[in-house]
């Protein structure tokens, strides 16, 4: 089981949550740093868009010698994970994806932030403003994302450091142009999906409508689930990683279920029938990240 982080995150993201101890458990699983975040160095001179990413980590896993397997992504790292799908189908046997960006509309926040990408005023900005301006106002940003649940202060204290770097605040910057002009020139499709796709969103986010873009997308993919979590932001994973568990077993017997898996990547027990959509209330650079095989052979 692959996990891909946010905008602004990195891998630690999900060994804060818990996410990435409990699910090796049961599977095998990577986290990765995506191109400049973590420790993950970003070339330039190429734009490091979804498809860009979904085929760097896709030969990341071939050359790991992992011949299928689960994909979650959140927020952006969702849009990275749909890709992989789309992209590479005799790899991805399913996808969870958690507060995605699946139909992105044009929003205001998205252009301001892209606006560290320009050349030269970009650079001045990611080395002598905005470091300071991100760290004065790491609280209201946690609160934002978070809201209405109470901050997780495992993540809040790890990422900081991070999302202040002038090289993160590049990544930050250009992922958020990506998006923008996603929503700008719009051109998703994901009907002919033929995996199982499980779908969270949290019924608070703040940063935009996830649940109606979950929702959308649940109707749009056949063998789709969906979890709509209450009192959860944008954060979801973080503040209900259980909810992510539980689809991510589910996506995973449904993977199963619907054919041979190489690599023994999937443990849980196979459904009776095939799902349907419910509704439940290449590589050009490095990439780091985590790794664990299920246990007892768990190493740290």
């Amino acid at each position: 089981m692959l996990l891909l982080h946010g905008n602004g995150a990195s891998a630690e993201d999900f060994t804060t949550s818990g996410i990435f101890d409990k699910a090796a458990a049961s599977y095998r699983v990577l986290a990765f740093d995506r191109p400049g975040f973590g420790l993950s160095p970003r070339p330039v001179g190429r734009p490091w868009t979804a498809g860009a990413q979904a085929d760097l980590i896709q030969a990341a896993a071939e050359k790991l010698g992992i011949g299928s397997y689960v994909v979650v992504g959140h927020s952006w790292g969702a849009a990275v994970a749909l890709e992989m799908a789309r992209r590479h189908p005799r790899s991805v046997a399913g996808v969870v994806v958690v507060a995605g960006y699946h139909y992105p509309p044009p929003r205001l926040a998205l252009a301001i932030s892209a606006l560290p990408a320009i050349p030269l005023i970009g650079t001045v900005l990611r080395h002598a403003i905005l470091p300071s301006l991100v760290r004065l106002n790491w609280r209201w940003a946690m609160e934002k994302i978070f809201h209405p649940a109470t901050v997780a202060t495992p993540f809040a204290a790890t990422t900081r450091g991070l999302a202040s770097r002038p090289s993160q605040l590049r990544s930050i910057s250009a992922e958020s142009f990506l998006m923008l002009a996603s929503a700008l020139f719009p051109h998703r499709q994901y009907a002919d999906f033929a995996i199982p796709v499980g779908i969270i969103a949290g019924a608070r986010d703040q940063l935009f409508d996830a649940k109606a873009e979950a929702l959308r997308l649940q109707a749009e993919i056949d063998h789709s689930l969906v979890d709509i979590v209450r009192d959860a932001g944008h954060m979801v994973h973080q503040s209900k990683p259980q909810a992510v568990l539980t689809m991510i077993d589910k996506i995973a017997a449904f993977a199963s279920f619907a054919g041979p898996v190489s690599g023994n990547l999937f443990n849980s027990p196979v459904p009776k029938t095939r799902p349907r959509r419910q509704h439940e209330e290449r590589s050009d650079t490095t990439l780091r990240g985590w790794w664990r095989p299920p246990t007892p052979f768990a190493t740290k």
